[in-house]
């Protein structure tokens, strides 16, 4: 395997075993995950990584696909056999078409240069996943991220209107491509967004992109408890407004974070919105007057922040919260589960009863306005069997948020992590139905084998 291998990416860029941090993703510190492989393969051309696949799927070697290792569902963890396959060398920005408004890479190109590259263009590319600096677009396209402004502008997909892709036993395929509309066969573009490597590799992708927003401002709203800020949410809901995000944290996740946070907290906060606006000048100033008045019922308090500085120290607390909280105890297992918006209130009182009932604290926090719930069971300290007892207390968030009309995850991914509880959310004939597309495009089940079910 090495010497063939070698043949086609050369000796270099094959490495025998699954050395750090290959073995591993963003699981590795928060559940321990950590794999093992025959051999790390780094291919850095689209042909290359057709020679690999057409190579592994002869000889029968499982192929586990790796972008930039942030996944927090253990997607990238090989399980001891195969190759894992790196696409961190296609990192070429093929096209930049500004008066276009659209953008040819490939997988390899980290999600900040994406962003980077459209910024410098007068451009914007909105989809704001965490760890830009190291998440490859690859693996966000795999994994279908979202992050906060998925609220006004949607996941991955929608920024998606084309694939390059490695599909078995070795071939390489456009679908979609530099283009707007196209209805004419199966939505195949969609079907690889979010399938996490199971049924096949992208090498590159025609990404749209949006002239950049005018100007942006923060509303922050302050309440005692849950039940003030959910119907907050609910109030922005029915107003009419559009924020681009709408977040939440819980009382647990904002006493970790308290001593932090860039300006005070009001003494009595049990629970904070947060709403990030974009747009031209009058759009901003129209959506944050009609926001605000939603957001002050029964509020502590409602902040209106325009500086780039101070949104700049707001987002950069917000995206510290996890930080934070893992600091509460020393160690956390986190979760992410989805519910309608009206049901945001009830997941999270069933999320600290099912801590309650396993002897582990909970904080939650993430994006309300997609009903996208981050929660966090707190491990005690030097304790014995605490992982296990969140992994327990994890399994009962799942049904939790299935009761209540949801889904298992968010924008994680099921990877390792979940797997075996996605017939859960989908159904016998639901999960019947997403084994038969597994079955038909990856019969001998050697793309990242056993995830995403």
């Amino acid at each position: 395997m090495i010497a063939a291998l070698s043949r086609i990416v050369g000796p270099d860029d094959v490495l025998p075993g699954a050395p750090a941090p290959y073995g591993e993703d963003a699981t590795g510190a928060t559940l321990g995950l950590r794999g093992e492989a025959d051999a790390v393969v780094r291919p850095a051309t689209a042909e290359q990584v057709r020679e690999v696949v057409a190579w592994c799927y002869e000889h029968d070697v499982p192929i586990v696909p790796r972008g930039g290792g942030t996944g927090f569902a253990g997607g990238a963890v090989p399980e001891g056999r195969g190759v894992v396959l790196s696409l961190e060398r296609l990192r070429r920005v093929r096209a930049l078409d500004p008066g276009a408004w659209r953008m040819q890479v490939e997988a390899g190109v980290r999600t900040e240069t994406v962003a980077r590259r459209a910024r410098e263009s007068g451009l914007f590319f909105p989809p704001n996943p965490g760890a830009a600096e190291q998440s490859l677009i690859g693996g966000n396209i795999a994994t279908n991220a979202g992050g906060s402004r998925a609220f006004k502008y949607g996941v991955t997909r929608r920024w998606v209107t084309g694939l390059e892709v490695v599909v078995a036993p070795g071939e390489l395929v456009t679908v979609g491509g530099p283009l707007r509309k196209d209805v004419g066969g199966y939505d195949l573009v969609g079907l690889m967004c979010g399938s996490e490597g199971t049924l096949g590799i992208v090498t590159a992708a025609w990404l749209a992109l949006l002239p950049a927003p005018e100007e942006r401002a923060l509303l922050a709203g302050w309440y005692a408890d849950r039940a003030a800020g959910c119907a907050a949410i609910e109030a922005v809901f029915a107003c009419g407004a559009q924020p681009a995000a709408i977040e939440f944290a819980d009382a647990g996740a904002i006493a970790a974070a308290r001593a932090a946070a860039p300006s005070p907290i009001p003494a009595d906060a049990g629970f904070l919105v947060l709403l990030e606006v974009d747009g031209s000048a009058a759009e901003v100033a129209a959506t944050c007057a009609e926001a605000a008045d939603a957001l002050a019922s029964d509020a502590l308090a409602v902040e209106q922040l325009g500086g780039r500085a101070e949104i700049d120290a707001l987002l950069r607390w917000r995206d510290g919260i996890s930080l934070a909280v893992t600091g509460v105890t020393g160690a956390k297992v986190s979760d992410d589960v989805a519910v309608p918006v009206d049901r945001v209130e009830a997941a999270l009182a069933d999320a600290e009863e099912i801590g309650a009932r396993h002897g582990l604290p909970v904080c939650s926090w993430g994006h309300a306005g997609d009903g996208n719930l981050h929660v966090s069971f707190l491990l005690p300290a030097g304790e014995e069997g605490g992982r296990e007892r969140a992994r327990a207390a994890s399994r009962e968030l799942h049904r939790a948020a299935v009761a209540l009309g949801g889904a298992i995850s968010g924008e994680h991914g099921i990877g390792l992590v979940k797997r075996g509880e996605l017939e859960r959310q989908l159904g016998p004939v639901g999960a019947r139905l997403h084994a038969t597309l597994k079955e038909a495009l990856d019969p001998k089940r050697l793309f990242n084998p056993d995830k995403k079910r």
